[in-house]
């Protein structure tokens, strides 16, 4: 089983492949047992001032302590270097710090805490998303690694179809090197087979997830929406599918407290028969104010994982948690 090492700093703008990473290094802490205990900092303990304290703090737990921390990309350069810096050089043995920060353009991690990875004998990774216009080479190099072989004309519409993100391209490819797995090496695949077997934009998971919402269905909701983060989408794109579908939703609701049929409303959605038939269906089991309360959750989900309100007072318990964190706790308000 691979050794966990001291400490560890994973970011970038891929935020999929960061989740991935994260996902890997905990199911790889978990799985060493009882010789293993694992730590979620989250809030003011997931400050550079808590994590140093958490590092400083007696433990009773036996082998290798591993303490995990999200949103470090909102770290500030003189709290890593005041509290962080000096913690770390200093880390007890048996301790495995891992560190992960969802990249953005005006929120990136500052260079103290590369630095102080590195001096501890860590190890730092980037996962950055590949340029749009490399991104059919991509696709071309990721195939021939899965036992396929793409042509340009078929990498194209492979990025055309399923959208930029490069976490939900491989699992197409995974998925294309599945289902046409013959026993050639390497197999061939045009542009018509992938037009024919890869999915569409997640735009209609996206839009199913929302629908839980809508149905209350709280277990279904999470599920899809674990489902996309794990195929790269962004929490503020599905923030935005999400408030679309629920906007529509109400809509549909006062029109139907005010009179207007079922069947009317139905045939001026743009959603195929039997989905418009469920989406009438969940939104006639619901009422306007639990599904204007769902977007005042969606709004404040987007507030948070922006830095949360201005004012203090203002803040919930759960200001300053993960992305991840904020996310699950708003979908199952908003289912309940």
């Amino acid at each position: 089983m691979a050794e966990l090492g001291p400490a560890y700093l994973i970011h970038g703008d891929d935020h999929g492949a960061v989740a991935e990473r994260r996902a890997r290094l905990r199911a790889l802490a978990e799985g060493q047992g009882g010789s293993v205990s694992v730590e979620m900092l989250e809030g003011d303990g997931g400050s550079p001032a808590g994590v140093a304290a958490a590092l400083s703090a007696m433990t009773l737990a036996i082998g290798r302590r591993v303490i995990i921390v999200d949103g470090v990309e909102r770290w500030r350069e003189a709290e890593i270097e005041s509290a962080l810096v000096p913690a770390m050089a200093q880390m007890p043995p048996d301790t495995t710090l891992a560190m992960f920060a969802r990249e953005e353009a005006r929120a990136k991690v500052p260079e103290a805490l590369h630095k102080a990875v590195k001096g501890a004998g860590g190890r730092v990774d980037s996962e950055m998303t590949v340029k749009p216009w490399e991104l059919p080479k991509w696709v071309i190099g990721e195939g021939a690694r899965l036992g396929l072989r793409l042509d340009s004309a078929a990498a194209k519409a492979l990025v055309d179809q399923v959208g930029p993100r490069q976490q939900r391209l491989l699992r197409e490819l995974e998925t294309l090197a599945l289902e046409g797995d013959d026993g050639s090496t390497p197999r061939v695949v045009g542009a018509e087979e992938v037009a024919l077997r890869a999915a569409h934009s997640s735009e209609r998971a996206a839009y199913a997830l929302a629908d839980a919402i809508v149905g209350r269905d709280a277990h279904a909701a999470l599920a899809l929406y674990l489902r996309l983060r794990s195929q790269g989408e962004s929490v503020t794109g599905l923030i935005y599918r999400m408030a679309q579908r629920l906007r529509d939703a109400l809509d549909a609701s006062l029109r139907m407290q005010a009179g207007e049929s079922a069947a009317a409303i139905r045939s001026g959605l743009r959603l195929p028969q039997k989905a418009a038939e469920r989406f009438m269906a969940d939104v006639a089991r619901t009422d306007p104010e639990r599904l204007r309360s769902a977007l005042v959750v969606l709004a404040d989900l987007e507030l948070a994982t922006r830095g949360g309100p201005p004012l203090r007072s203002r803040r919930t318990p759960s200001a300053g948690s993960s992305e991840e964190t904020l996310a699950v706790l708003a979908i199952a308000d908003a289912t309940s």
